[in-house]
């Protein structure tokens, strides 16, 4: 009996350390995902070409949108929010975080560069 007891907690502590190292590995996976994350939602560099305020649409050149795979060009964008269109002019630089939002890519966030 006692033979099967020393296997039975010798199993058990085996059973231990292999599910605190599967769960340390989660939680590595875990931090890799969130650190991939917050890479896919860099802000992306770019300059107002046209402030449409009737459509609530604005006009931007821009670099390379990471998180859409979308190279630098011109092109028109809803904005999420009418009051982005107050805060930015032809001709300023700008940052901005753009998303694919019911078929359309949406300013999500725009702040004039300093």
């Amino acid at each position: 009996m006692n033979i099967s007891k020393t296997l039975l907690t010798a199993t058990t502590a085996a059973m231990l350390s292999m599910l605190s190292i599967a769960a340390s590995a989660q939680s590595d996976r875990n931090a890799d995902i969130v650190v991939a994350q917050a890479a896919s939602t860099d802000m992306t560099e770019g300059e107002i070409r046209k402030v449409d305020k009737d459509t609530k649409k604005i006009t931007i050149k821009h670099g390379e949108i990471k998180n859409l795979d979308m190279p630098g060009m011109t092109m028109l964008f809803q904005v999420k929010d009418a009051a982005m269109l107050d805060m930015v002019k032809p001709g300023d630089k700008v940052k901005f975080r753009a998303e694919k939002a019911g078929g359309a890519i949406v300013v999500t966030e725009i702040q004039v560069a300093k």
